[in-house]
């Protein structure tokens, strides 16, 4: 039921970017056309770096999570970008018979492909992308408690001795559907949305990855995730081409 939510959350966002897309890119084409013959414009080329400003504000409110995570693009063609992100993360997980710390670093990395056709010297973006990522982490149990049916001659056992899973890895696949906008020059607000699909990853013995940094929580052993990032990022700018 959890996978099925998911599937569809990622793909109405999917379609409602996909159909802003294709509206906006019929109102400019014409304009596009009209103009291209008359007016020399050249497109900016450099590397973008930014943060993201969720994982810093979901930092501050929430007593149970730390993260930062830094990103970065390179422009190869027109369309085309290179991308990536690296980041940590240290998650605080309690529930009725768990209390976990997950605490790691992950690096992302894959390309950006620009869907959206830009008018005169205007520079957004609604993009899709690709991304292979890696984890590296670490879990802390600090106490667990074994369920059992049978509570009539004992009380239910929960030891509270802490046992710590170092040298944890994870790697995966992530689609990514999103937008970024330049506020002014070379400043740039986005937004994306994620799924995750699992490809492999160490567990501890007798125990189950809760949360992966990078992936975030994994949901029923799946081994589907998603995400979403709201970023600010600044454009270095290197050279320019015609468009």
């Amino acid at each position: 039921m959890k996978q099925k939510h998911i599937l569809t959350y990622f793909i109405s966002a999917l379609a409602c970017m996909l159909l802003f897309s294709v509206s906006l890119n019929a109102q400019n084409d014409s304009i596009v056309n009209t103009v291209k013959d008359s007016i020399k414009i050249k497109e900016k080329y450099g590397l973008r770096v930014g943060g993201d400003l969720g994982k810093l504000v979901r930092s501050f409110v929430d007593d149970d999570y730390t993260g930062f995570e830094v990103s970065a693009d390179f422009r190869l063609k027109k369309r085309l970008y290179l991308a990536g992100e690296l980041g940590i993360e240290e998650k605080h997980t309690i529930t009725d018979y768990l209390n976990v710390t997950t605490s790691g670093s992950y690096l992302k990395a894959g390309i950006d492909y620009n869907l959206y056709q830009n008018w005169l010297d205007m520079d957004n973006m609604i993009y899709a992308g690709f991304r292979v990522g890696a984890s590296t982490f670490s879990q802390t149990l600090h106490s667990y408690s074994i369920y059992t049916t049978d509570t009539y001659w004992s009380s239910q056992f929960s030891p509270t001795d802490a046992q710590e899973f170092n040298g944890l890895t994870a790697f995966w696949g992530e689609l990514i559907l999103g937008i970024k906008t330049e506020l002014l020059t070379n400043l740039y607000l986005g937004l994306n949305v994620q799924l995750k699909i699992l490809a492999s990853e160490t567990e501890p013995n007798n125990f189950e990855n809760i949360y992966i940094p990078g992936f975030n929580k994994t949901y029923d052993s799946s081994g589907i995730g998603t995400g979403f990032s709201y970023s600010l990022s600044y454009r270095i700018p290197l050279y320019k081409k015609d468009k």
